[in-house]
């Protein structure tokens, strides 16, 4: 299929202004297909020649101003509309469209639980194409009709106010002027549960079979919107724009949720069938927070093209966790910010693949290489920038310009340049020269500090050297060991620095401290060491510094050191062995053991080293589930829980557990619990096809099938093996979830040997894979069925290899070229 390209963008934005589409869905026509009539109105600002795109199974009729045009003339998926004349036109587009397996376009989705069907669409970033014919583009706002005739008994939720017309037929409220990768339809069986807030209809949404689920933690979803909604309401002068606000959680959806104006959809794993963490549902809440602030940021104001996604999700990223923090109970997501987002940040932007947070147009020349920027860097890397300039700026300020900005270009298109200008105006600091610094550039900037001092009182110095180029200023936090017990740490200093020091060394009163933490409170975007002294207290008081973000940025220390080569993996378990039986934070203990897991015992240590490594996380975990026995931190304890299970080497101990249908002490086993065991069974050689078929019957819902999917491919057996690896690649009907459980599944550190054959074939079959699939399962492919643990030469051989070659859909190449660095590195840690 072709791509638009941003010359054509431009060209086509500069011919003609799209005032209305009028369009009418049939979703009654059978499990394949649907039907699809638009009618577009639009004028043509000069004459001239231009095209609308379609991806239809057949494209029946196109007229133009009421004269036919032949079907036929439709190439991949454009159809040219040569020699318009100047004025007003209208198209109209009769097809018959596909509906999707893989979270593109009009996605079905039947529930095996009890059979329903449901329908959503995603249309973002050009799949519009996939349901109706449209100038697909974001800077060609236009305002929607919709449609929608369904079965008997669904309900049809859309962008506006659905209404119910008898005999299947519904009726979505017109839209204000959106773009066209913002549309939004979702029609089935729906459970739901509607309130109002502000005069508003609000209402959440999910499978019937899902319900009971949903009720319970209605409640808190609710409140956590109306939170929200008054918060940016106290913070933005325009108020929310759309006329509802529906939040819809969706079967088999490939992102975290999609901003859709009045109705966002979430994946419905959101919706928890298992006990949950905290941290869980504090990342739910998050979610629900970043969704709404893109109704200003991304549906109000849009880019103008995708070279400024980052205008959108740096700022619903940086809001989101600003914004819980100060309208919720959840009051510490900088945290959890900081253990997780920021990594993904940290990692992304040390990969050959990274990029500007706002890169330069010509970077962005079409819309494939605009998919490949929606990472960490757009994300956390922008996030983080954000939250630097707010600080540099001060909120008063920083509000005043968004609102600005808001104001100069509410329902129209924005770009970098446009941003700036609103803040400038609110402000007389130089935010010009703050965006070319931080949005223009690319990396990560280390500061290591110089601690001089003796134990006298005459003061001590530090001295902070910069790898990087970018201004920073930064907190300090000084620590010195408690005099009575020298395992705890009392605060002594905090002040702030400039990096560069212009004037040198910072000197301070006192003697010098036992511990020095540069960035304390996480507000810099860098990479930050511990001088040796400073280390070596980390490493025997950790768990003892007082503030959790100051931990997150001892612990962030540590890790990058590790992935640097500069710290030994098992000095970072030995950490992990000493302080995290302490910690209290549910982030930071899930990020720390989550790394530990799947980079240093996955990764970072050879086979050799493995079983030591996996003695090591159960040594945590068994510390945990002891602390918590008293039921006061039950998050905490299904962490240790879970990790238990997942570093399991002998069957024995967890095979009791399924069998009794608890833990020791709790928790009673959920389905969540019930399958994590039968996996690591699996991996084990513990269990067979037939215990998954009796867990399946026992759970035969969506996520049973996904569990029983990856429990099956990771069954250490050749033909099971064979089995899985033809459902992945030679076949084409698994649907996106059932592909990622699959590929979960198959590849493990245990089976190197079983798999080994697999390892060259893998980069041969996700071509032709990606070429057959599209970009979706292109990107999955590269990310969950790739050979992570091959980490050995010969796999790094042949992945370059496959770079070179010139057949790769953009979405593959993206993912095999940030999977063989990370392959590089941790090639390089396991030769330190």
């Amino acid at each position: 299929m072709s791509v638009l390209t941003r010359d054509e963008a431009q060209t086509r934005a500069q011919l003609i202004d799209v005032h209305r589409y009028t369009v009418a869905l049939d979703l009654t026509t059978g499990d394949e297909t649907f039907e699809s009539r638009a009618a577009i109105e639009f004028t043509a600002l000069a004459a001239g020649d231009t095209f609308v795109e379609l991806k239809p199974a057949l494209l029946r009729s196109v007229t133009l101003d009421g004269q036919p045009l032949d079907p036929g003339a439709l190439t991949e998926n454009r159809l040219a509309l040569p020699g318009l004349a100047e004025g007003r036109h209208e198209l109209r587009v009769d097809a018959t469209m596909r509906y999707s397996r893989t979270g593109e376009g009009m996605h079905r989705f039947t529930d095996p639980t009890d059979g329903e069907t449901y329908v959503y669409t995603q249309m973002f970033l050009e799949d519009v194409q996939r349901i109706f014919a449209v100038f697909d583009q974001p800077d060609l706002k236009a305002v929607f009709a919709l449609t929608v005739t369904a079965p008997e008994g669904w309900t049809v939720l859309g962008n506006g106010i659905a209404t119910d017309e008898g005999d299947g037929l519904w009726s979505l409220a017109p839209t204000p002027p959106i773009s066209t990768y913002l549309v939004a339809v979702a029609a089935g069986p729906w459970h739901s549960v509607r309130t109002e807030h502000a005069g508003l209809p609000f209402g959440i949404h999910c499978r019937r079979s899902l319900a009971p689920h949903l009720d319970t933690d209605a409640d808190e979803i609710l409140d956590i919107t109306r939170a929200c909604y008054d918060r940016y309401h106290a913070k933005f002068k325009e108020p929310y724009p759309f006329d509802s606000y529906d939040q819809a959680f969706v079967p088999e959806f490939n992102m975290g949720a999609m901003e859709n104006p009045g109705l966002v959809t979430f994946r419905d794993e959101f919706v928890y069938r298992s006990a949950v963490t905290d941290t869980e549902r504090q990342t739910r809440a998050m979610v629900i927070a970043h969704e709404m602030a893109h109704m200003w940021f991304g549906d109000l104001v849009t880019l103008t093209w995708w070279d400024d996604i980052w205008l959108n999700e740096s700022f619903a990223e940086y809001m989101g966790y600003q914004t819980l923090t100060e309208a919720t109970r959840y009051t510490d997501t900088w945290v959890a910010f900081g253990i997780d987002r920021k990594s993904w940040g940290y990692d992304a932007d040390q990969r050959p693949s990274t990029h500007p947070v706002a890169p330069d147009p010509d970077a962005v020349p079409d819309t494939a290489s605009a998919m490949l920027n929606f990472d960490g860097i757009s994300y956390a890397k922008g996030a983080s920038a954000l939250r630097q300039l707010v600080a540099w700026l001060g909120e008063k300020d920083f509000l005043a310009g968004i609102n600005t900005h808001f104001a100069r270009h509410k329902f129209g298109n924005a770009t970098l340049a446009d941003f700036i200008d609103s803040l400038a105006a609110s402000t007389d600091r130089d935010v010009h020269r703050w965006a070319e610094r931080w949005l223009r550039t690319t990396g990560v900037d280390t500061l290591t500090p110089t601690v001089t001092g003796n134990g006298s009182e005459a003061g001590w110095t530090l001295g902070v050297t910069q790898d990087g180029s970018r201004p920073h200023r930064i907190a300090v936090s000084a620590y010195d060991r408690d005099l009575v017990d020298p395992g705890r740490l009392a605060p002594r200093d905090r002040f702030e620095i400039d990096i560069p020091q212009q004037d040198g060394p910072t000197l301070r009163p006192g003697r010098r401290p036992d511990l020095v933490v540069l960035n304390d409170g996480d507000l810099a975007y860098a990479k930050v060491r511990l001088d040796d002294r400073s280390w070596a207290t980390a490493l025997d008081s950790l768990s003892a510094i007082p503030d959790p973000l100051t931990r997150t940025v001892v612990w962030n220390t540590a890790r990058d050191m590790v992935r640097d080569g500069e710290l030994p993996p098992g000095a970072y378990l030995e950490a992990a062995r000493t302080h995290l039986p302490h910690e209290s934070d549910l982030a930071i203990a899930q990020g720390v053991l989550g790394f530990a897991a799947t980079q240093i015992a996955d990764r970072y240590l050879g086979p050799d080293e493995r079983p030591a490594a996996l003695a090591a996380l159960t040594t945590i975990c068994r510390a945990l589930i002891r602390r918590t026995e008293d039921g006061n931190a039950p998050g905490l304890r299904l962490t240790a829980v879970r990790h238990f299970i997942s570093a399991a080497t002998q069957p024995d101990g967890i095979q009791d557990w399924l069998g009794s249908g608890s833990v020791p002490g709790g928790p009673e086993l959920d389905p969540e619990l019930r399958w994590r065991i039968l996996y690591r069974l699996a991996v084990l050689g513990a269990v067979d096809d037939a215990d998954i078929a009796r867990e399946l019957t026992r759970d035969p819902s969506a996520t049973g099938q996904e569990d029983a999917a990856r429990c099956r491919a990771a069954i250490p057996d050749s033909d099971a093996k064979a089995a899985a690896w033809e459902r992945l690649f030679l076949g084409d009907d698994l649907s996106n979830h059932l592909f990622t459980a699959t590929a979960q599944g198959f590849w493990q550190p245990e089976q190197t040997g079983l798999v080994s054959e697999y390892v060259p074939r893998f980069y041969k079959d996700a071509v032709e894979l990606a070429a057959r699939r599209g970009p979706a399962i292109a990107e999955f492919a590269g990310r969950y069925a790739f050979p992570l643990h091959a980490v050995d030469q010969e796999s790094l051989r042949l992945g370059e290899e496959c770079l070179t070659g010139a057949d790769l859909l953009p979405a593959l190449r993206r993912k095999l070229t940030d999977q063989l660095d990370d392959l590089r590195r941790a090639l390089r840690v396991r030769a330190e």
